[in-house]
This record gives C-alpha cells, structure tokens and sequence, in this order.
C-alpha cells in the first residue's frame, strides 16, 4: 500500500517539475480512485492567467468532469504541497476520502508561496482586512436564499 502511495506522489511531483520546466509554479496534483490515476494536473496559474488555477483545483475539476459528479468521497487526493487555503476549501467540498501532500506550508512560503497573510485574514474582521469588505443590500440578497430554500428539487449542498 505504501509504495502505491509512492507511485501516486511521484507523479504529482513529476507533474510539479514539468510545470516548472515549463515557466509554471512548481505544484502538482493527482486524484486516485480504486488505485488508479483518476487525472493528473500541475499549476497552469502563469500560462492561463488565472490566479485559480493551482494544480490542486484543476485535479478536482477534471476528475468531477471525467467522473461525472460534483463530489470524490472514493477518491484519494495527492498534493505535493500542503494546500492553500483555497485549495483546502475545495478539497473539502469535493468531499475527497484523504489527502497525502509533500511540501508543507511552510517549505512553500520559504521559497516565496507564502499563504500566512490569507491565513491571518480570515480570522479579522471584514472592515479590518487588508482588502476591506463591505457588507450591502443585504435583504435583497436574501431573496435568492430564500428562493433555493422554497425550491422542491433543488441539488443538497
């Protein structure tokens, strides 16, 4: 079983150094289901100029497409990063089995992936945040909660 979770990590790795052959961010990600590779991925946040595009969140969205469904409660995820803090959140709603990583956060931040501020920021509050955020039409807002909640067939969170 160990060696398969070897196998499983060298490949996000390879993907992780791939990546950064190619001008990405060294990061690399892997879903398995039944011991096999579900997809593979690595960061593609420079080439498609998109700051979400982490190799971990690209994983998930290709394996829920390959698979067919929005959640991988049989899948086990492979990172070769502890995740960020977006990654973790999609993480968890993809409801993933568990989760093996390489690099912990701080091996990232050491070498300039410092998610601490993010981290720091969640617990202050809104007005106090480096990007302030401000709460508004509120009630109106409410309305389209109000509606999934009255809605008959509506797909459970």
């Amino acid at each position: 079983m160990e060696a398969d979770h070897n196998r499983f990590m060298a490949i996000a790795i390879e993907e992780a150094k791939a990546g950064a052959a190619q001008g990405e961010q060294p990061f690399g990600a892997v879903v398995v289901r039944d011991g096999e590779v579900v997809v593979r991925s690595r960061s593609l946040k420079v080439s498609a100029c998109d700051a979400t595009a982490h190799s971990e969140t690209l994983a998930i969205k290709y394996a829920t497409q390959k698979l067919g469904r929005r959640e991988l409660p049989d899948c086990t995820f492979y990172a070769t990063c502890e995740p960020c803090p977006m990654c973790l959140g999609a993480i968890y709603w993809a409801r993933l089995a568990r989760l093996f990583f390489g690099n912990t956060a701080a091996d990232a931040a050491k070498v300039g992936f410092d998610d601490s501020l993010i981290y720091s920021e969640i617990s202050q509050p809104h007005s106090q945040r480096k990007i302030p955020m401000v709460q508004m039409m509120h009630e109106e807002a409410l309305q389209a909660f109000r509606a999934w909640e009255e809605k008959a067939n509506k797909v459970p969170y």
